[in-house]
């Protein structure tokens, strides 16, 4: 697609914006306005069409990793899902602005408003700066998003970054009278909003029975009720971070920043919001009735969560003790681990399932992921090797247009992997020798497993090390050894032959006899 740019110059005046901005002509907003991705909407709890507010231009924020620890499985989940999604969209033609958050302040134990801050505590635990804590495990999760080919987002804030923009957000909803200041904290007044509006709608909860039930319970605390949560909090003499504000001294809750950061740099009004399904409730929830408080109106029009890992039936998470850290999967290092599954094993088995299915830890499933993607990668390896014939002698039905059938459909990953394994078959038979392709039904495969096991899956070769030119004598020296089988039986000398056969199998090598002479290859 060819994108001309042209400026734009902003009416706000107390500010003076250029903006240079790629240009579309209507052919090209009709190209992506043809896509009919429909996606499952949490709000309206069913599958509708993804109609942007601005095409060709996407806003999406997804609710990122609180950094007090390492990335574990739970952690890949949305990370690739969102991954998903947003290179989907670049792929059909959207200019996409992906907004990712990291959570570094306010983020409570238990997820509620009475606690030590996680990032805090881990500070002191290890005698650290929080700030020290964030870096370190800030880095350490980028990296394993990088092992896991999770595409960077266009711009990842930090909630510590913003106070001011969280401060002047609670003024709004201080200002429009749902928020009461208790002590120096503030807090959002859920009774008082709902009676407005309706606070539960995002996750179906009745608000109003819950408040008839526990008002009593709480009437000594220093909030109104004791579904109110925290706008800004008082910081006790011993809280590390801590910001001046119109309040207290003090920091901002948890649920805030995304308001905050959403609205900043998506506007006031953006097209998706992504995240765990265990982040609907209370903090999406919260993030709605901020948002309508502050601005009037909804600020999210798609509401998108992944499901659980589960381990044992039980939720994933560092909170509860049970996870399994990305490092531990990449390396095997954990008692519940078999052996190590590399980071594409782990995007796999992920993007085997659909995004709102749970998905339950086990080496077993993890073994048959690694088998099914080397399978898929033996497949783009055998494509490329097929010489065209003048004529086919297989059908090779439409595979693309039915991964995009599956993919429109609410980002169905397990369904165009098994077009992707109908392709691999068809190669495989013709690999065999028992079919053959002609050139244009082999590029009609080769441009399918390009774009959607690469470009939209996000899967990639992790054979990049024993490809590399310092390998070659190695590569060569197989080859040597595998000569001389060939001619050990020529002369049928069978001993030889099976004895080279069965020493490199026994390593880890599968040796291919074929019309040419042998292929080999290093499983792990």
């Amino acid at each position: 697609m060819e994108i001309r740019y042209g400026i734009a110059i902003s009416n706000d005046t107390r500010k003076f914006y250029i903006f240079i901005l790629p240009l579309y002509d209507n052919r090209q907003i009709r190209t992506i306005m043809e896509n009919k991705l429909t996606i499952y909407n949490t709000l309206s709890r069913k599958k509708e069409v993804f109609k942007p507010i601005n095409p060709p231009y996407v806003g999406m924020y997804v609710c990122g990793p609180t950094v007090y620890g390492d990335a574990h499985l739970g952690h890949a989940r949305p990370a690739i899902t969102f991954d998903l999604l947003f290179r989907y969209l670049q792929h059909t033609g959207y200019k996409v602005r992906y907004v990712r958050n990291i959570t570094d302040v306010g983020h409570l134990e238990n997820d509620a408003d009475e606690g030590e801050d996680k990032v805090a505590k881990k500070a002191r635990l290890e005698k650290l700066e929080p700030m020290e804590v964030v870096q370190y495990y800030l880095n350490r999760y980028h990296k394993a998003m990088e092992a896991l080919n999770v595409l960077p987002p266009s711009i990842e804030p930090h909630a510590s970054g913003h106070i001011i923009e969280q401060i002047e957000y609670i003024k709004k909803i201080l200002d429009a009278g749902y928020a009461y200041e208790s002590n120096g904290s503030v807090y959002f007044d859920v009774e008082k909003y709902n009676k407005d509006y309706h606070y539960g709608k995002l996750s179906g909860r009745n608000i109003d029975e819950l408040l008839n039930t526990t008002r009593e319970l709480d009437g000594q605390q220093e909030k109104r009720n004791s579904f109110d949560f925290a706008l800004w909090k008082k910081a006790s003499p011993e809280h590390i971070m801590r910001w001046p504000s119109p309040w207290s001294d003090g920091f901002p809750g948890w649920h805030l920043e995304c308001s905050a950061m959403g609205t900043k740099y998506l506007g006031e009004e953006f097209d998706i919001h992504g995240g765990g399904m265990d982040l609907l409730f209370p903090h999406h929830e919260c993030e709605i009735a901020q948002s309508v408080a502050a601005q009037g109106k909804e600020t999210v029009h798609y509401w998108m969560h992944n499901n659980m890992i589960t381990i044992n039936g039980q939720k994933m998470g560092k909170s509860l003790g049970n996870f399994i850290t990305l490092e531990q999967f990449f390396t095997g290092n954990h008692p519940l681990l078999s052996q190590a599954y590399s980071p594409m094993t782990i995007r796999f088995f992920i993007l085997q399932a659909h995004y709102r299915s749970t998905v339950d830890f086990s080496n077993e499933a993890l073994q048959a992921s690694e088998k099914a993607l080397q399978r898929l990668l033996d497949g783009w390896e055998n494509l490329n090797k097929i010489i065209p014939a003048e004529n086919s002698s297989i059908e090779v039905p439409d595979l693309k247009s039915r991964c995009y059938e599956a993919i429109n459909d609410d980002l169905s990953s397990p369904i165009v992997i098994s077009h992707l394994f109908e392709g691999v078959r068809i190669i495989n038979t013709v690999s065999t020798g028992n079919a053959t392709l002609n050139s244009k039904d082999l590029n009609k495969l080769k441009d399918t497993f390009k774009i959607f096991m690469f470009d939209i899956l996000g899967i990639k070769s992790e054979k990049s090390n024993i490809d590399s030119s310092s390998t070659e004598a190695y590569k060569q020296a197989i080859n040597v050894l595998l000569d001389v089988r060939k001619d050990a039986k020529a002369k049928k000398d069978w001993a030889t032959s099976d004895f080279i056969r069965n020493k490199l199998t026994e390593i880890g090598f599968e040796i291919k006899d074929t019309k040419e002479g042998f292929e080999w290859k290093l499983n792990k």
